[in-house]
């Protein structure tokens, strides 16, 4: 349920609304921009009345909201979430890349892909030191050794880093390591995780999970800023489905949904999507196509000898081609 006070009401009538509300039990989001002063309620609305609340003459109107997710709402905010991390940013406009490998696997390889990466425009850098395999046996990553490496990218560069985590004892060592921490697919509905990350006060990065509908994406956002953490970015990596000539189905539909009702950023992962590096780069141009607000690609110098999803990664010089041609696309998007 969201409140949309008249423009001219006093401070200390809206004051009072909210007083009223928050003893009803309901918390308050408040959102303000040059046109509009609203007041978002979450939580058990089933005891205001809103003839009551109409009544009032510092009300313009009540719009109730249909959909159980509330904060990650566009009513609540009508304005785009834009996420700022150390002078870049995503959602404000800018068609944002993030690329690195997979996995972290040595100094020299994350080092050196940074260099490349950064060269060719890349915002940011990605890098798994924790890595959820579906078998046991595969390359789990190098662990806080790879957080390590990854700072020293960091160091050598000026790249902010994302990389993924995995329980909910590390947000606070992430908190100090990391630039944006990355929740994965296999997470998604790991709730106490998602509370965990609520109280972070960096960005989480939240991919939508193997099998989940963009509701329960949304949802999944929803913990995360109920916490307080309201700088969420989402990504859309593909979903399960009984196609399999890749890896997952690219669900490109996503993007304007999402777009359509949440204020929150969104971004696209085509090398999980796909599962093959060939389909990487027409995925990519499709998604700056459909209004993403950038991507997060895995880019390897030895794709043949990577120890994790080496079949998905492009080589630096082919991401190099690959962000010429975005560059030349957003152009032409932005006109």
């Amino acid at each position: 349920m969201i409140i949309v006070l008249n423009r001219d009401a006093a401070q200390e009538e809206i004051d009072k609304i909210k007083r009223k509300m928050i003893s009803l039990g309901c918390e308050i989001h408040e959102s303000k921009g040059r046109n509009y002063h609203l007041l978002g309620l979450v939580g058990d609305t089933s005891r205001i009345d809103p003839a009551l609340i109409e009544a009032n003459r510092n009300v313009d109107r009540l719009v109730p909201v249909q959909e159980p997710y509330k904060m990650a709402h566009r009513l609540f905010h009508p304005e785009r979430t834009v996420v700022k991390v150390k002078g870049r940013e995503i959602g404000g406009g800018e068609f944002t890349v993030i690329a690195g490998p997979c996995s972290v696997e040595s100094k020299e390889q994350i080092v050196g892909i940074a260099e490349s990466i950064k060269e060719c425009g890349a915002a940011f850098l990605r890098g798994g030191a924790f890595k959820p395999r579906t078998s046991p046996y595969s390359f789990q990553g190098l662990g806080e050794e790879g957080l390590e490496l990854l700072k020293i990218a960091r160091d050598k560069t000026g790249l902010p880093i994302v990389t993924e985590i995995m329980s909910p004892d590390k947000v606070e060592k992430y908190e100090g390591d990391v630039d944006i921490i990355q929740i994965g697919a296999r997470n998604m509905q790991n709730y106490d995780l998602l509370k965990e990350a609520g109280k972070a006060s960096k960005p989480v990065l939240l991919k939508r999970g193997m099998s989940a509908t963009i509701e329960e994406l949304l949802m999944s956002a929803e913990y995360i800023m109920a916490g307080g953490n309201e700088r969420v970015i989402l990504c859309e990596r593909g979903i399960r489905t009984f196609e399999k000539y890749t890896r997952n189905t690219l669900d490109l539909s996503a993007i304007p949904v999402i777009k359509k009702y949440s204020h929150l950023p969104v971004i696209v992962d085509p090398s999980h999507a796909s599962g093959y590096w060939w389909l990487v780069e027409p995925l990519a141009k499709a998604a700056l196509a459909v209004g993403a607000d950038g991507l997060i690609i895995e880019v390897h110098n030895d794709p043949a000898n990577a120890k994790c999803d080496g079949q998905q990664s492009i080589k630096p010089e082919r991401f190099g081609v690959l962000m010429d041609t975005l560059r030349k696309m957003a152009q032409v998007a932005n006109e």
